[in-house]
């Protein structure tokens, strides 16, 4: 009890400690020669191309680099993974869906030179690619369709910005455009919908509407947004120096409210109308119908009130007539949660001391970070303030040394598993050192030199002979082949060298579409509101009113998982126990865990055996009750091949003794829907 009522006393008397504390900024430490030196922030630079013993073996310059450092450590890399492996892989990277029957069919029958080339072009081609890619994107932007903390509010229009990214994937924009467009797509295109759409970026964090000093929301949200910018595009991580100078990379706090000062101008709290031409012209439509009516009634009533003698009744009609005409409003014009600049020029920017939204500090004006600067330690003089759209130029400048390592890293990690630096989000001097970095450059300034088309960055690596080797060893594999793979295991136990594939789990939305699919039940209507499916009966006995209505349409209930109503305070419980990251927090890589849930959700969920009674009636009837066909294609659908010879044969008896048995069918079809070779990538 003392000790409740001292610290009672402690926390009460808090404000006061740190309205007593020094008021004075710390000095801005200065950015050395030797901090330039850290490997991130060096000029780019496009090294050669590294002579190999064995040049046949490269199909990319990708392969050049990996080859180069695996020989000069004695070590072959992996021979290529069989057809099918190398299908379902490419696949499930791309789109985030398992190939079909028909696409495995005429992957196996086209034995033409280019004919997995082919496969990528289509995938990539495809608007599931988008979907796919969007997901990745929206990890890093911490996407939700809720505020968060107590109440969680729905944010009503969050999913514009889901769907522009999907768009802006699918249809290749290049990583330039899409990036300024983030950060400041309301001033680089005033007119355009979708340009002010995209910068539901900046909108996307958690927020507490509710709290009690508007000015403490608006600190929290605009440090959010600061370090977000800075993890997603620079790889630094920044939030520390809000409080002090960073303890280990060359940012100071004087650089972090310098980075935010681009931000402090821009209203992130609220929903805007959206500009649209259409929505602008059926405006000027009704206006301008509205004071024909207008006037027309009004004299109509002014003929009928001088008639001797007046007729009340019509006179009544006439001014309930030009009642309803005034009150009439215009058509509702598209709202979007989107950046708009405020109009309070007259603020300043501060360094807040301590980080603490009571305590400002001096003045500071929006600058970039100093470290990227080769000649001076702060930005150059600018004749007027920088607004966001100057960050966003200097972001996207093709020698910029930070965000093209950043990006090409991430879709490497997307293909390989781990990126040429693991710490895919921190570039800084507690992160880790690349593994090539004479690749990751090449990379890099291969971006810009590509049209900064994402869409050839992933064909460049998933048609590299580094991206086809095989994830174990195969038993058809010769002597030499085997003592090869052994020696690589154990003196590259991590795979740092990507001297073989790394196998890899599903991630949870991939399991739920890729069971959605090969029950042949999966919508791929695209875009607009978050759909909320049922949940089960455990789950919405602790939900609270209006948590999670159901959506009525039943078959949006199928449609892909990135579509899924994403609410802060509740995961939907598939994703749950397959480690979908916390929304609050940029996610640069999802956490990988096995757990006893996730192996009792696939086996005992409603979803699951739903999925599976599914896939059971689509066999049937594709089967003509046919045993040993049903085996072939559930095979074909849940595994992406055909099932060996004493697969087929254990499957076919376990159908015939449970004849007698509805569910045998199903329970074979849960079976495969549980086995690791379905929720894992060779």
């Amino acid at each position: 009890m003392r000790q409740s009522l001292i610290g009672l006393i402690v926390f009460s008397f808090l404000p006061l400690i740190a309205s007593a504390e020094d008021d004075t900024a710390p000095a801005e430490p200065p950015v050395t020669e030797s901090d330039r030196d850290f490997w991130s922030f060096r000029p780019l630079e496009r090294p050669a191309l590294p002579n190999v013993e064995n040049s046949d073996w490269c199909r990319t310059p990708i392969d050049r680099f990996i080859l180069a450092r695996l020989e000069s450590d004695g070590l072959q890399p992996a021979p290529e993974a069989d057809r099918h492996a190398l299908l379902r892989r490419v696949t499930f990277d791309l789109t985030g869906l398992p190939p079909s029957p028909a696409e495995i069919a005429s992957f196996e029958a086209d034995r033409r030179p280019g004919a997995y080339e082919r496969v990528v072009d289509r995938l990539l081609s495809s608007r599931a690619y988008g979907e796919r890619s969007a997901q990745h994107w929206l990890d890093l932007a911490r996407y939700a369709d809720t505020d968060g903390f107590e109440h969680d509010l729905v944010r009503p229009n969050a999913w514009r910005y889901r769907d522009w990214v999907i768009d802006a994937f699918s249809d290749d924009m290049p990583y330039d455009e899409f990036v300024r467009l983030q950060l400041a797509g309301d001033e680089i295109n005033p007119e355009s919908t979708a340009a002010h759409v995209a910068t539901g970026f900046l909108m996307c964090g958690p927020d507490m509407p509710d709290i009690n000093l508007q000015e403490e929301r608006r600190h929290t949200v605009l440090n959010g947004v600061t370090a977000t910018i800075g993890s997603v595009f620079l790889g630094l991580q920044l939030e520390c120096a809000a409080c002090h100078h960073h303890k280990y990379d060359p940012v100071s706090q004087h650089d972090f409210y310098r980075l935010r000062a681009f931000f402090d101008f821009t209203d992130l709290l609220n929903e805007h109308p959206l500009p649209s031409r259409d929505a602008k012209a059926a405006k000027a439509a009704f206006q301008a119908n509205q004071r024909a009516e207008w006037n027309r009634l009004e004299a109509e009533l002014a003929a009928a009130r001088n008639d001797r003698p007046a007729d009340e009744s019509r006179i009544a009609k006439l001014e309930a007539e030009l009642q309803a005409v005034k009150t009439a409003k215009p058509p509702p014009v598209p709202m979007g949660r989107v950046a708009r600049n405020r109009s309070d020029s007259d603020a300043g920017s501060y360094l807040w001391l301590r980080g603490d939204f009571r305590r400002r500090g001096p003045a500071v004006e929006p600058a970039f970070l100093r470290v990227v600067y080769e000649d001076a330690d702060s930005a150059p003089e600018q004749p007027a303030r920088l607004r966001r759209s100057d960050l966003a130029d200097w972001l996207t400048q093709p020698e910029h040394p930070l965000v093209t390592r950043v990006i090409v890293n991430r879709v490497w990690q997307q293909h390989f598993g781990r990126g040429l630096c693991a710490t895919a989000s921190d570039f800084g001097f507690m992160g880790e050192w690349p593994t090539h970095p004479e690749l990751l450059d090449w990379l890099a300034r291969e971006l810009p030199r590509q049209g900064w088309s994402l869409k050839k960055l992933h064909r460049l690596m998933v048609t590299s002979t580094a991206y086809r080797t095989a994830s174990y060893r195969g038993p058809e594999w010769n002597r030499r082949q085997r003592d090869a793979w052994q020696d690589l295991l154990s003196a590259d136990t991590d795979n740092d060298l990507f001297g073989r594939m790394s196998r890899r789990r599903l991630d949870a939305e991939a399991i739920r579409d890729a069971m959605l699919s090969a029950s042949g039940t999966l919508c791929r209507q695209a875009g607009g509101p978050g759909i909320r499916p049922p949940l089960p009966n455990e789950v919405v006995g602790t939900l609270l009113k209006n948590q999670w209505p159901v959506t009525e349409n039943e078959t949006d209930h199928r449609r892909r998982s990135i579509y899924l109503f994403v609410r802060r305070n509740l995961t939907y419980p598939m994703f749950d126990v397959f480690d979908r990251p916390d929304t609050n927090r940029s996610c640069p890589r999802r956490g990988e865990t096995t757990t006893a849930p996730q192996a009792l959700h696939l086996l005992n969920s409603g979803f699951s055996r739903r999925c599976a009674d599914e896939l059971a009636d689509r066999l049937r009837t594709a089967s003509d009750g046919e045993p040993a066909a049903q085996v072939e294609l559930l095979y074909r659908r849940v595994l992406g091949r055909s099932p060996d010879s004493a697969e087929l044969q254990r499957a076919v008896e376990f159908l015939n003794q449970g004849s007698e048995s509805e569910t045998a069918l199903s329970d074979l079809c849960l079976a495969l829907f549980n086995l690791n070779e379905f929720l894992y990538l060779d």
